[in-house]
């Protein structure tokens, strides 16, 4: 069929384009929802479809090396320690069609993050990376599961993914990025919006250091209950035992009644 060039205008129309293949409207500001909608979806299906019920979320700084400063290295091994033995116990390892609990999942970045995926793959267990688009481009980590690495435009729909599922939260040193990321996850627990999962500090000496929580108690911007919130601990065997003293189950969700 030969195209009339009378109408050449309307059919070279930014109107006339298909709404779903129209980039410059779908990425325009009425279009934000969509794309909310959109970053929940696509991870949602891919996890589902791996079927993913539950997480084990590690957060840590991007900046920690193997070969690091200090007390990188140990914290960088522990990381992957914790993984590797998470992902043996926790029911993250199972046949294709059957459900996975406390699956590895970290920001898919760098430093601890990478040391945990790592740790998964160590256990030839799958594990999530959830990455964020920055100004300077993150790579997505080469140890997490290829069909579980998401990258995101919103960091409030990546706090989300990272939220939602998770049946624990283990936190080693880290700055800005991970003192947000615990803090969410705190006051989520804190205010009831999420339910009760153990939160392990990893290195007393390091938080304590970080951040004032006796401070806080003194001058009353949060109850002595607040401190139950969360535990530490030092080493790999130790998060673990944290975590199951906090009740987690392997294989089933935190706070998930047994069948009957």
């Amino acid at each position: 069929m030969t195209s009339d060039p009378s109408n050449a205008p309307q059919l070279s129309s930014p109107s006339y384009r298909l709404a779903a293949l129209d980039q410059e409207f779908l990425l325009g500001d009425a279009m934000r929802g969509v794309r909310f909608q959109l970053e929940f979806e696509k991870a949602d299906r891919a996890l589902k479809a791996w079927g993913v019920r539950s997480t084990i979320v590690v957060f840590g700084s991007a900046r920690i090396r193997e070969d690091g400063p200090g007390s990188q290295p140990r914290w960088y091994a522990e990381a992957r320690r914790f993984a590797t033995l998470a992902s043996l116990q926790g029911g993250a390892i199972q046949e294709p069609g059957r459900v996975r609990d406390n699956v590895i999942a970290t920001g898919g970045g760098p430093g601890i993050m990478a040391a945990a995926n790592r740790g998964a793959a160590e256990a030839f267990a799958p594990s999530i990376g959830f990455n964020i688009t920055l100004p300077n481009e993150q790579e997505p980590s080469p140890w997490t599961t290829p069909e579980l690495t998401f990258r995101f435009h919103y960091f409030a729909m990546r706090k989300m993914h990272l939220a939602m599922r998770a049946n624990a939260l283990v936190v080693f040193p880290g700055g800005f990025g991970t003192l947000d990321e615990l803090f969410e996850i705190l006051t989520l627990r804190q205010t009831g919006k999420a339910p009760p999962v153990p939160i392990v500090l990893v290195d007393r000496t390091y938080w304590s250091a970080v951040i004032g929580f006796e401070t806080l108690l003194a001058e009353g911007f949060i109850a002595p209950s607040d401190l139950d919130l969360f535990t530490f601990a030092e080493t790999a065997p130790e998060i673990w035992d944290a975590l199951l003293a906090g009740g987690l189950e392997p294989g089933r969700p935190v706070g998930a009644k047994p069948a009957v």
